[in-house]
């Protein structure tokens, strides 16, 4: 079932965490871990945030491998998506299990003799299968950030057995595949290029990147401000080769996790150039992180004795991405439908108009935000398309109407 929420911008959120908390595997509810509350919902929903990335553990949604959901975790899932829904605010559902699973007190990688790609496929295959119908999913996290993986088993093969698991569930929901290398922004051509190879039956996919801005890149800030390295565009430099893969492959990205500690205002600098270059680009994130359970973790958004941390005051200025994304476009598509007839689609160097009414120009954009054509009609013909990689592309006429295309 298509999100009844899509909207006609897309929104920026936080990561409330505290699912995924704790080492034991499974571990007891509300000792081990916990659930973000319908009040922690309201409090970001007050800032304009209503996008949350809800981060959860394989081993609490799947006692055992290839075994059936588990029913208590499940009803913990529906209910926070419902209180979300009650707030008119959309959810991530984020595996958060770095390409590992906990097995007798070991953490087994995938591809191990311990523990396969059918068992990761298995269980995306039947939690899709119960979530499917949640009007308020804006995506599901596959995996967060997989590293340090076996040879013989790399991300890409992981990630596309999980594609096909979740649309032999769910056909229509986002799926959103973090990069290998813990999904660095950074490292993304040396270790996430071939992701743009991936197959998805629905053509609706996101590619996800981290991107913290201390000296290792690790979100831990465990020196000064100058120790760490530290400059106003370090954020924008660290993003940039993500943000240029998007445009060069056509396709659409978010950014997963961002945060800072408050010890220091340039690193409020460095976020508020960081978020903007993100609007300006139309790439969306989630702050890491808000939650019951941070106490004084200092990339905590959460409100200290009812007061705002100091980073709230620049995660509030950006609330979606700038309005031109041609994302916004494709999101405008499931709204409504459209009378623009576009053939042969899918396409290799031209296509045929038909109908074209009163409109004078006709534009081509790629998914990631790039008008690749805007032209003045003559005729119906539109050639000379080579040049287009293959992928999905929206043709819309300057009457407002639209369609989605193929080029192969």
């Amino acid at each position: 079932m298509m999100s009844s929420f899509v909207s006609s911008q897309v929104p920026f959120g936080v990561n409330l965490a505290g699912a995924e908390f704790g080492t034991n595997m499974p571990g007891t509810y509300n000792i081990d871990y916990t659930y973000p509350t319908s009040s922690e919902l309201d409090y970001y929903k007050s800032k304009g945030l209503n996008l949350v990335r809800l981060p959860i553990r394989w081993e609490r949604i799947q006692e055992s491998l290839n075994g059936d959901i588990n029913s208590a975790e499940l009803l913990r899932i529906n209910s926070f998506l419902q209180s979300a829904q009650d707030r008119n605010m959309e959810v991530i559902i984020d595996l958060h299990n770095y390409c590992r699973y906990k097995i007798n007190g070991n953490y087994e990688i995938i591809g191990s003799a311990s523990l396969s790609i059918s068992n990761i496929k298995d269980m995306w295959t039947k939690l899709s299968f119960e979530l499917r119908d949640s009007p308020n999913i804006w995506g599901y996290g596959i995996m967060n950030e997989p590293h340090d993986l076996l040879p013989s088993t790399p991300w890409f093969n992981i990630a596309q057995e999980i594609i096909y698991g979740i649309r032999s569930s769910d056909v229509d929901n986002r799926i959103i595949v973090g990069g290998d290398s813990w999904s660095s922004a950074e490292r993304w051509l040396q270790y996430s290029d071939n992701l743009k190879d991936l197959i998805d039956p629905s053509n609706n996919l996101i590619f996800e990147a981290h991107v913290y801005f201390d000296n290792n890149a690790s979100g831990s800030y465990n020196q000064s401000y100058d120790e760490e390295g530290a400059y106003p565009n370090i954020g924008v430099d660290r993003v940039t080769p993500f943000v240029n893969w998007l445009e060069d492959n056509n396709l659409t990205g978010f950014i997963g996790e961002y945060g800072i500690p408050a010890d220091d205002e340039r690193w409020l600098v460095v976020l508020d150039i960081f978020l903007s270059h993100l609007e300006q680009n139309c790439i969306n994130g989630t702050y890491w992180a808000g939650g019951p359970w941070w106490g004084n973790y200092k990339l905590s958004i959460e409100p200290y004795n009812g007061n705002d941390k100091p980073q709230m005051g620049v995660v509030e200025k950006y609330l979606n991405t700038n309005i031109d994304c041609s994302t916004l476009i494709y999101n405008n598509l499931n709204e409504s439908s459209t009378d623009l007839s576009v053939y042969p689609n899918p396409f290799s160097t031209q296509i045929v108009i038909k109908k074209l009414k009163n409109a004078d120009f006709i534009e081509i954009y790629g998914l990631n935000g790039k008008l690749h054509i805007s032209k003045k009609v003559k005729g119906t013909l539109i050639d000379g398309l080579d040049f287009l990689k293959p992928g999905l592309y929206i043709v819309r006429a300057d009457d407002g109407r639209k369609t989605k295309i193929v080029k192969y």
